[in-house]
């Protein structure tokens, strides 16, 4: 097995110590930073994806899969400042929408999308439409992913979208939903561009939102 391949295994089964060191033998044996995101964390998080929508993986295995990625990216992105591979893929604003405070689901998606080469602002749970409105016009956002995990919290994802239409926002960021309660009808009826069932869906939603 060579060492790419010995390191997307290490985050595929997320052991976080053997990634960061697997990392810095691959930088002392003069591999680029800027290719191991493409090479090595790209392709183990998305067999992580495909192993959760098979139901190979839960909840708590892509969560540590997810951390054992970090492992590398925190050593790889202070040295690939002004490198293109730097450049974020999108910048992803995501919430738990107001009222609610489930954020594991939230939680997955975002380090999955970080994983995939997204920016992150996270506005935590109970993040309200203005809010949401504050970190899009701040962070020059593209991209929202909003979750809700209860029913009576679901009507303030459009209250989210009409606050950014009034805002004069809408035109510049897309918005993809998701969470238990939440479905791709729902998604056109509150007028989001997306919907994503679960991480590994929305991670390939934001590609494509962010390719359209």
């Amino acid at each position: 097995m060579g060492l790419f391949e010995e390191m997307q295994q290490a985050i595929i089964d997320g052991k976080a110590p053997v990634v960061k060191e697997l990392t810095e033998k691959a930088l002392s044996q003069g591999v680029k930073p800027g290719d191991i995101f493409p090479q090595v964390i790209i392709p183990a998080m998305n067999e992580v994806g495909r192993r959760m929508r098979d139901c190979e993986f839960f909840i708590p295995e892509v969560l540590i899969a997810a951390r054992a990625s970090r492992a590398a990216t925190d050593i790889l992105r202070p040295l690939l400042v002004g490198d293109d591979v730097a450049r974020p893929a999108g910048t992803v604003v995501c919430c738990t929408i107001k009222g609610d405070l489930h954020d594991i689901g939230k939680n997955i998606v975002a380090m999955m999308l970080e994983s995939s080469g997204f920016r992150i602002v996270d506005l935590g749970v109970d993040a309200s439409p203005e809010k949401i409105v504050a970190a899009v016009r701040e962070h020059r956002a593209n991209l929202i992913a909003m979750s809700a995990l209860l029913t009576t919290t679901m009507v303030n994802m459009k209250a989210a979208i009409e606050a950014l239409d009034a805002a004069g926002l809408r035109g510049q960021v897309r918005v993809m939903v998701g969470g238990a309660p939440v479905t791709e009808s729902w998604a056109r009826l509150i007028g989001a561009d997306g919907y994503g069932k679960d991480a590994p869906a929305a991670v390939e939603l934001a590609r494509s939102l962010i390719a359209a």
